[in-house]
């Protein structure tokens, strides 16, 4: 669908700078549902976690967590990157 579209398309986006950005991420892609990628991103040690979903993107969203506090927090996709970078 078109909303699948677009939550590729910003995740693929957000890959990009934050690589550009000399960011370590792993975009994980994978047909699992979310609380599997969550468990195995922890179990790595992943210390930001970006969720980009259909919901919230609609809104210009995408949602930041720090695996360390369990806060999580929205932002717009515009600026994610930088929130990021300030986070690590």
């Amino acid at each position: 669908t078109n909303r699948d579209e677009a939550v590729v398309n910003a995740a693929e986006g957000l890959y990009e700078d934050l690589l550009a950005k000399g960011v370590d991420v792993l975009l994980d892609d994978r047909d699992e549902r979310p609380g599997v990628k969550f468990n195995d991103a922890d179990l790595i040690g992943v210390p930001v976690r970006v969720v980009i979903g259909s919901k919230s993107l609609a809104d210009g969203n995408v949602e930041l967590s720090l695996r360390r506090e369990g806060e999580k927090e929205l932002v717009p996709l515009e600026g994610a990157a930088e929130r990021v970078v300030g986070l690590l």
